[in-house]
């Protein structure tokens, strides 16, 4: 059958190789106009499966494979020679349905993935207090994540997820990294009392919050995604592979994979779309001096989007060779996990911080979001604790009402993107819609998958800042403390202004400074009267 049905009750006719073909295919004429059909051939000798394995494929991308067994349940009917199965609670819609025998040993069926998967159980911290030890072992936070590639990829991911667990039990890596990031990045960065800050946004009755930042600006590179590139860069080389590549948005990723591979003679290609290069033309030049290749993207919205679709298509042609730097907690099963790991060391050093300051922990957390990497380095080691608000704050562009902003979260949908299931911005017929902000850092349609099992079970609340707000946001940092954040980091700045007036006198608010402004001036030129 090839037309598209809508049901989810099917049938899996599971047969011998003694039966004729026109038996079954009087069973499929029969039954076709009520049911979808699977029929899978199987050995004369031998037992009938009690579950199938589903190769699934979705139409909301291009790349997104995933295999998973499903049990059949109790067959409506069996026989010596024939049994047949019904079932209508996969966890799985279906859509699409093709006739197809498989191999003896795996049998398996196609079928598609549509737009809106059934529900998984909902979960909370309550119920489940292991809950938040995410992903399990498919690679799921809850619903999302997962691994919805190519099959050529399987293999290469898997081997990468078995070598990230070995590595971090092994303390001679761990001791190189801890050396690095210490030596060469300059960890640990500061937790800074933003003093005038907090003055600013301090009540006519002389109360507010005391505001922290994170000086995430201060490393080698200008930002928090060196702590990443370097455990990858280091991770890469146990792996074998000489040849780098990553995507890059403001530029940011791209200086901190380049100088990891200028640091340990690996070669270096960034992907980066046309767009942003204009945008970053300073970032551009940097990674070039670095001695890496950058290949502008113009495909799409020539974006991080296409920058990493093309990384992906890299990565696929070059398995043997080359390692995959994703800059992001977003991108199929281990990525999420593996870039939040190590990231994770900006909560643990604020929690570190945080008790030497003032003797407890912070009561807000406050990072922005664009795929997610600098708000799960932040929020990972806080998680556990319920009295900690975690805020996450996107990019809402012009306006979350005008069609032109990044807030994914706040507006998105459940769909599957660059590998993993999670929230995106897309239409009715699951095509992604173009994103908007005035940070390439945050111009993305989708956002990592522990953001999004965060968002629904309630452990973080994500909100969204304007252009001009975050404009305004970094104008006011460069004039009260003379820092100048990163157009990202000035979206978590701008939520300042809602959020301080709700909060109790003496509340430890630690925003993240996850970069710093260097690279944005000419970008704020244009928008800014100064």
């Amino acid at each position: 059958m090839n037309t598209y049905v809508n049901k989810k009750t099917f049938l899996v006719f599971i047969y011998r190789h003694r039966w004729k073909p026109n038996i079954f295919s009087l069973f499929n004429n029969i039954f076709s106009n009520f049911f979808p059909i699977f029929i899978i051939k199987i050995p004369i000798i031998g037992k009938f499966p009690k579950k199938i394995i589903c190769h699934v494929t979705s139409n909301m991308a291009a790349t997104a494979t995933s295999n998973a067994t499903f049990r059949l349940g109790n067959p409506l009917s069996s026989s010596s020679s024939s049994s047949v199965y019904s079932s209508n609670k996969l966890p799985v819609n279906f859509r699409k349905f093709a006739l197809q025998t498989s191999p003896v040993k795996s049998f398996s069926v196609s079928c598609t993935l549509t737009r809106k998967p059934v529900p998984a159980a909902p979960v909370s911290m309550d119920s489940d207090p292991n809950g938040w030890r995410r992903p399990d072992s498919f690679g799921r936070f809850g619903k999302f994540g997962g691994k919805y590639v190519p099959e050529t990829l399987m293999s290469a991911l898997s081997e990468l997820d078995a070598a990230f667990h070995s590595l971090s039990k092994d303390e001679k890596f761990q001791e190189e990294l801890a050396g690095i990031l210490e030596d060469y990045v300059g960890r640990e960065s500061p937790l800074y009392f933003a003093e005038r800050l907090s003055e600013h946004y301090k009540r006519p009755n002389g109360e507010g919050p005391d505001i922290y930042l994170k000086r995430e600006d201060l490393n080698h590179t200008g930002s928090h995604k060196i702590n990443n590139a370097v455990a990858q860069a280091l991770l890469a080389k146990r792996l074998g592979k000489k040849r780098i590549i990553a995507e890059t948005g403001a530029g940011q990723h791209g200086v901190a994979t380049a100088t990891v591979c200028a640091r340990f003679g690996l070669q270096c290609i960034i992907y980066m779309g046309a767009q942003d290069m204009e945008r970053q033309p300073l970032n551009v030049f940097r990674i070039r001096l670095l001695g890496a290749e950058v290949r502008a993207v113009h495909s799409g919205t020539a974006t991080l989007k296409d920058a990493t679709s093309e990384a992906i298509r890299d990565l696929v042609t070059n398995l043997e060779t080359t390692h995959y730097i994703l800059g992001s907690v977003a991108g199929p099963h281990p990525y999420p996990m593996m870039v939040r790991d190590f990231h994770a060391v900006i909560g643990k050093e604020t929690r570190k911080q945080a008790l030497e300051k003032w003797g407890g922990k912070p009561d807000v957390l406050v990072a922005c979001v664009g795929g997610g990497s600098n708000a799960m380095g932040l929020f990972h080691e806080f998680v556990n604790d319920k009295d900690v608000r975690l805020i996450g704050v996107e990019a809402a562009g012009f306006g979350l009402d005008s069609g032109k902003h990044a807030a994914t979260l706040t507006k998105g949908e459940v769909g599957v993107l660059h590998g993993a299931m999670s929230y995106l911005l897309q239409d009715e017929d699951g095509q992604i819609i173009e994103p908007h902000s005035i940070s390439a850092g945050l111009d993305y349609p989708g956002v990592g998958p522990e953001h999004s099992f965060l968002k629904d079970v309630g452990r973080a609340e994500y909100h969204s800042v304007t252009d001009e707000e975050a404009l305004e946001a970094f104008k006011k940092l460069s004039r009260l403390e003379g820092i100048f954040p990163a157009l990202e980091t000035s979206h978590a700045l701008a939520y300042l202004e809602k959020l301080c007036p709700t909060l109790p006198n003496g509340t430890k608010v630690v925003v993240n400074c996850s970069g710093r402004g260097d690279k944005d001036v000419e970008t704020v030129i244009k928008h800014l009267r100064v």
